[in-house]
């Protein structure tokens, strides 16, 4: 079954803990089985991989309920129900979510929504499904994704001898190519709305990629391919790498799993999320640090 939210959580995870406290593992290993979650779904990280996204929601359900009053810490790691949140299980809710948890004033001004606390401050939560790190792995994917797409649209419509600077660009950008004046001698225009060059796989030149890149609107098929796999023998490389703005056909895809030679295709979509995780034709704008509680730390003393 899909993996429930943390607000879905928060019932199940006071339940859990009415036959007595328990420690943070404990209770989302019980919660696991209780949700006959996979060990897939078990294992699952966050987008960022930085995270299991079960253990993430179980951590942040315990966050909100103990702001609300209804755990307590019994040690590090360990939890209990205090006497409201037994209270509150006894009262045999259908659900307990946020809209619930603002019933104690404790947990509103953690929010910033109650008496003591400021509009806008750092602390305001959204009521939603998403954890803070969802939320904030979720927008940023939403607006790497707006920005890919705008890349792709202006890579489309730039001149040939950009387009040739920017490929370079990119090579270098990811290791490949030496320096920007080597790999710059090495790509060439071929005069079709594409570049083809030779260029080093490592800066020592032991290894070599034969390139070949096409500003086109039309999807590239299998001939195509078929052409650029043939001329790697010519080009003294086993390696290639072809790069077009448009899409691969499927029979061109299946077409380089089927030979000898090693042909990466990278498409349109591919080129704008190179060109975004390198650095290449855009800045940054703002960098934010996600911290949380370093355990080493403070089990050392």
């Amino acid at each position: 079954m899909a993996i429930p939210d943390f607000q879905t959580l928060m019932l199940p995870l006071l339940e859990q803990l009415e036959a007595g406290e328990a420690t943070a593992s404990q209770v989302a290993e019980r919660l696991a089985d209780q949700f006959a979650l996979s060990q897939e779904d078990r294992e699952r990280l966050n987008p960022s991989g930085r995270a299991r996204t079960f253990a993430n929601r179980v951590g942040w359900a315990t966050t909100h309920l103990r702001k609300a009053g209804l755990l307590e810490n019994v040690g590090w790691g360990r939890y209990r129900l205090t006497e409201r949140g037994k209270q509150l299980v006894a009262s045999h809710p259908n659900k307990v979510g946020m809209k619930v948890l603002d019933q104690f004033l404790e947990y509103r001004k953690w929010r910033g929504t109650g008496p003591g606390s400021t509009p806008g401050t750092p602390t305001k939560l959204p009521d939603v499904d998403l954890t803070p790190e969802e939320l904030l792995e979720a927008t940023h994917l939403q607006l790497q994704a707006s920005l890919e797409q705008d890349l792709l649209e202006r890579v489309r419509v730039v001149s040939p001898s950009f387009f040739e600077r920017l490929v370079v660009d990119l090579v270098v950008a990811m290791g490949y190519g030496g320096s920007h004046e080597e790999a710059g001698r090495a790509v060439g225009q071929s005069g079709d709305e594409g570049i083809d060059g030779i260029i080093n796989e490592d800066r020592l030149g032991l290894d070599v990629i034969y390139l070949q890149a096409k500003r086109w609107a039309n999807p590239v098929g299998r001939p195509t391919v078929q052409m650029f796999a043939g001329s790697l023998e010519g080009k003294r490389a086993s390696k290639g790498v072809f790069i077009t703005t448009s899409v691969f056909t499927g029979e061109a895809r299946e077409y380089v799993k089927s030979i000898g030679k090693t042909i990466i295709l990278i498409d349109g979509t591919t080129l704008a999320r190179l060109m975004t995780e390198y650095g290449v034709g855009v800045s940054e704008t703002a960098r934010y640090v996600v911290r949380r509680i370093d355990s080493d730390y403070f089990e050392a003393g």
